[in-house]
């Protein structure tokens, strides 16, 4: 029996309720629109058979399948809802509130049966970040981060904790997808002067010294992000500090750290300066995509050597998606962006289209691998809200555009479960569409009456790089490894170096006639054929560049020490010898 095709929720002003999915778009029967603005929240189950939201008044929850309510709870203030992995639990949670007499407030975070109605139990969960308790997949343990503690709970039994991860200050965890053993990543932020670290643990093996699978500890992180890939062997950790103290970015700095299962652990080496924007895993688990560095930011997939697989080159974007069977990638610039997406097939590395969605605020795939739903919701826009449903050719589908008087918040997909729908063979030909592609008009730039009449030149604030396998062609090129790019980038600092020390000894120097500046640099640059002094002049520039980094600390006010001024006083002699000895190669 082929599967159903997955509706679409949608969330907004003019209330809530659900359409059908392609090819269709018709409004769904199977839940009858809740008009007013009254709905707060609402989720699916992660196979798509249960539907629960909050209007205010009551949580709600119906069988999408058969469309009868199942229960009703007096939770009006409930603003966050989540169902256990397989049905069986139906968390909630309220904003804490305490008594005018200062009196500890009721338990706001109830886990209920959802085949009973029941209430399992209730927590005081004050804080909304990370309200939900986490499970496995099969349900087996359920976990709470509860005063720097992880409290783990076994086969629904919610009044005994069944085990306790304790370290110094835990700030977070994750618990790995998929079958048993179970693990979980934790983080543990750094205090005075102690580095921050992440530490995967195997349950319930917490005890010991080295009861750590793998450690990797970090001094630059105020905030982390770890992402487990789908076969739980690998977590990438994004670590970010809120400001970056070499004034390069307004949102800080990010590093990215890959940490194995098996005890490996490797920070990976991102060939551009500038923020990490997106991280995400394939769902085959053996390479992740990167899109970072100033804009025009650069992607990169990566293999579990954390060596690069494939460039993207540069571009408008700022996040990558896989879709659900990954063999399609989708690299896009949203947010303060123009809305560019390219879409590739990652298996032979050919661009498929590059579709635009204008003001998009959200983009999710549908399970089915084929659509794609992009939409502009308040309160990020205000205007032009709506959605459209693409194909991943970048043919519109679908397009709803909300009145001007009314607002989107929220629109998604109905989840399904991973093999429900086959992977079909990818096609490069648009599909046919009734609905016209609009392309996005672009502001011309301004001119001064003075070059109205003259020839436009064509000029870029930044040149785009090109991918990888759209580059010109030369005697090699592959991807550096990581040992490549390390050595590539010390040979671009010692080359600056070179040029710093010529340009601090040039005022010394007697004026020489342009001839002879030819051969002079030439053989500044060339060896010797003696390894002894070659690796004399190595010695000079390197005490010489070290001079001028101690010249760089006093020029910002910083107290030097006695033997630091010391060096500095040797620059002179240092920069004679030097000359001497490239004068006598």
């Amino acid at each position: 029996m082929a599967p159903s095709t997955p509706l679409l929720t949608v969330r907004g002003s003019e209330g809530l309720y659900m359409v059908n999915g392609p090819p269709h778009f018709t409004e769904s029967t199977v839940f009858p629109r809740e008009s007013g603005k009254n709905c707060k929240v609402y989720t699916f189950s992660k196979d798509g058979t249960l539907f629960a939201w909050g209007n205010a008044e009551k949580v709600n929850i119906i069988n999408v399948t058969n469309k009868g309510i199942l229960h009703s709870f007096d939770l009006p203030k409930a603003v966050c809802l989540e169902f256990s992995p397989k049905n069986t639990v139906l968390a909630t949670w309220q904003p804490y509130t305490t008594s005018k007499d200062g009196t500890a407030g009721i338990p706001n975070l109830q886990l209920y049966d959802v085949k009973t109605g029941t209430c399992l139990k209730s927590f005081i969960q004050k804080k909304m970040q990370n309200w939900c308790p986490s499970w496995s997949e099969d349900e087996t343990l359920c976990a709470r981060n509860v005063n720097n503690e992880v409290h783990f709970f076994e086969n629904k039994n919610f009044n005994t904790i069944a085990n306790k991860l304790h370290l110094q200050k835990i700030n977070d965890f994750v618990l790995s997808p998929g079958p048993q053993p179970y693990k979980v990543a934790v983080y543990v932020p750094g205090s005075k002067g102690a580095p921050s670290f992440v530490r995967l643990y195997q349950y319930p093996n917490f005890a010991g010294p080295h009861a750590a699978l793998a450690n990797k500890s970090f001094f630059k992180a105020d905030k982390v992000t770890m992402l487990w890939n789908k076969k739980a062997t690998a977590v990438l950790v994004i670590a970010s500090t809120d400001v970056d103290k070499t004034g390069a970015s307004y949102y800080g700095e990010q590093t990215l750290h890959y940490i194995a299962t098996n005890g490996e652990s490797a920070v990976v080496q991102l060939p551009k300066n500038g923020p990490i924007y997106d991280v995400v895993w394939n769902s085959s688990s053996t390479e992740f995509c990167a899109v970072y560095g100033f804009m025009p930011a650069k992607a990169t997939i990566f293999n579990l050597k954390c060596d690069p697989v494939f460039d993207f080159g540069t571009g408008p974007r700022n996040a990558a998606y896989y879709s659900p069977h990954g063999h399609i990638l989708v690299l896009a610039g949203f947010g303060n962006l123009r809305g560019q997406m390219e879409v590739w097939d990652v298996k032979n590395y050919k661009l498929i289209s590059k579709p635009v969605a204008s003001d998009s605020t959200y983009f999710a795939w549908c399970p089915d691998g084929e659509h794609i739903l992009t939409a502009t919701c308040a309160p990020r826009l205000r205007v032009n809200n709506g959605y459209k449903i693409w194909h991943y050719t970048g043919a519109i589908l679908h397009k709803y555009d909300v009145p001007s008087n009314a607002e989107l918040w929220q629109v998604s997909w109905q989840p399904f479960l991973d093999g429900i729908f086959p992977a079909k063979t990818i096609t490069y030909q648009a599909v046919p569409s009734e609905v016209p592609n609009e392309e996005p008009k672009v502001a011309t730039a301004y001119r001064p009456p003075a070059l109205r009449n003259k020839p436009i030149t064509n000029s870029k604030l930044h040149e785009e790089e090109p991918p990888q396998n759209m580059k010109p062609q030369s005697g090699n090129d592959k991807p550096l490894s990581k040992t490549a790019l390390k050595n590539q980038r010390k040979h671009e600092a010692k080359k600056a170096a070179k040029q710093e020390a010529r340009s601090d000894k040039s005022p010394d120097l007697a004026p020489t006639p342009a001839p002879q500046s030819t051969p002079r640099s030439t053989i500044s640059q060339s060896i010797s054929g003696d390894p002894e002094i070659d690796k004399k002049i190595k010695n000079l520039k390197k005490k010489l560049k070290a001079i001028e980094q101690l010249k760089d600390q006093a020029a910002t006010g910083k107290q030097l020490e006695k033997n630091q001024l010391e060096k500095i006083q040797k620059e002179t002699a240092l920069l004679r010898e030097l000359e001497d000895l490239e004068l006598g190669i």
